[in-house]
């Protein structure tokens, strides 16, 4: 019995554990202010408390995001090459540079059922 019961729980251990997911996604360029500036696509790699955006112009981890309360306000951090990341929600993310007056928002495909 006590064999059996640790199976399970490593069971559910190793089914809740984290994982990453890569998706193509399809992002909208704008400025700071909203006006579209063009478009572009990047592989990004969802690891739920972080993401890694990767394209051709550039290659950014978001570091672990951060919120008070995530129901309330977006998880977001400060990358190491001063971009504001943000996990708009499961299947949006946003790099943001005040540098640059430019954002990119991507939106990927929904995946969920298919983990």
């Amino acid at each position: 019995m006590r064999m059996i019961l640790s199976l399970i729980m490593a069971l559910i251990v190793v089914g809740c554990g984290s994982h990453s997911a890569d998706r193509t996604c399809q992002g909208e360029v704008a400025s700071l202010a909203g006006q579209p500036l063009g478009t572009s696509q990047a592989l990004i790699t969802d690891r739920v408390s972080s993401f890694y955006v990767k394209s051709d112009q550039l290659a950014v981890d978001s570091g672990t995001l951060q919120s008070a309360d995530r129901y309330v306000y977006i998880p977001a951090s400060v990358t190491q090459e001063g971009f504001l990341a943000q996990r708009v929600s499961n299947n949006i993310f946003r790099l943001a540079s005040a540098q640059q007056d430019r954002m990119v928002t991507w939106t990927c495909p929904n995946t969920l059922g298919k983990l």
